[in-house]
């Protein structure tokens, strides 16, 4: 706000505007406010800021605090997985990463399922994948893949574009637990989205304290909200838990030439304190 000062020279008033005002603070948060449930007070200005993590210019690409574990070329972030039955296509006793680096995409091919060198616990994942065009197959043989976070919660990968299976085993379902809330495959040959907010179980000793829980956005679309797992992800079983630290993120090979591109994972604390310290 300019202020106007009044001078007597010569006989004449003149009016000054003085441009140099002090500017008012803007206020930043209070200190008499009510307290909330985590003992901070409404609009607090002592609670501590979150940090700054800037966006992606583009919708899908990794905001500055995500790993990236592919992006398009570099697989270093990947290990193969030991298969030691060589009557199987699967034989790789060393545990090469050996599935196909090319076109800006990872290729599953018949050598065993690959996951990543650097084990994860609350995280947030994207990762797009694409299945065969024409298809091959149908119901759990057409673009069968999975992915498992902490090396064992799987969130199934498959083709269910007019390709019907039991439920609970769709994309985009927690592999025989839960079906998606909606099928939203696009068509064989187009690139598909998933969106994973994934929190840890959390164990005292062998037992367990919390279960894990999976919110999923599938193409855009919500799938899968705050879904707590029973377990380690299986085939014709009720999964059980057993008691883990952090996990590899693993990609499935179902003997399907499904393809990932884009994947980064940013780590994440979900049961972190908010409550003011005494």
């Amino acid at each position: 706000m300019n202020k106007r000062i009044a001078v007597l020279t010569g006989g004449l008033l003149v009016v000054m505007v003085s441009l140099g005002a002090e500017k008012k603070k803007p206020i930043l948060g209070y200190t008499d406010t009510p307290k909330l449930p985590s003992g901070w007070c409404v609009h607090d200005i002592d609670r501590p800021q979150p940090p700054v993590v800037t966006p992606a210019g583009q919708i899908g690409q990794p905001p500055s605090d995500a790993i990236v574990l592919f992006d398009g070329t570099d697989a270093s972030a990947w290990e193969g997985t030991v298969q030691n039955n060589p009557k199987k296509k699967k034989y790789n006793p060393e545990g090469e990463m050996r599935w196909k680096v090319e076109n800006g995409y990872l290729e599953c091919t018949p050598t065993g399922d690959i996951k990543t060198k650097q084990k994860f616990g609350d995280c947030q994942l994207h990762i797009e994948w694409q299945t065969a065009n024409p298809p091959h197959g149908d119901s759990q043989h057409r673009g069968n893949s999975g992915i498992f976070l902490q090396d064992r919660y799987e969130t199934q990968v498959l083709d269910n574009y007019n390709n019907p299976t039991y439920a609970d085993g769709m994309a985009g379902s927690v592999y025989g637990v839960k079906p998606p809330l909606v099928n939203a495959c696009k068509k064989p040959g187009e690139w598909q989205v998933y969106d994973i907010i994934f929190q840890a179980p959390r164990f005292d000793g062998d037992k367990l304290i919390s279960p894990a829980y999976v919110t999923v956005f599938f193409n855009g679309v919500l799938v899968q909200f705050n879904e707590p797992l029973l377990g380690t992800s299986t085939h014709r079983k009720v999964p059980v838990y057993e008691s883990h630290g952090k996990g590899a993120l693993r990609l499935q090979d179902h003997n399907n030439d499904t393809r990932f591109r884009n994947i980064w994972i940013r780590e994440l604390d979900l049961t972190k304190d908010d409550t003011k310290p005494e």
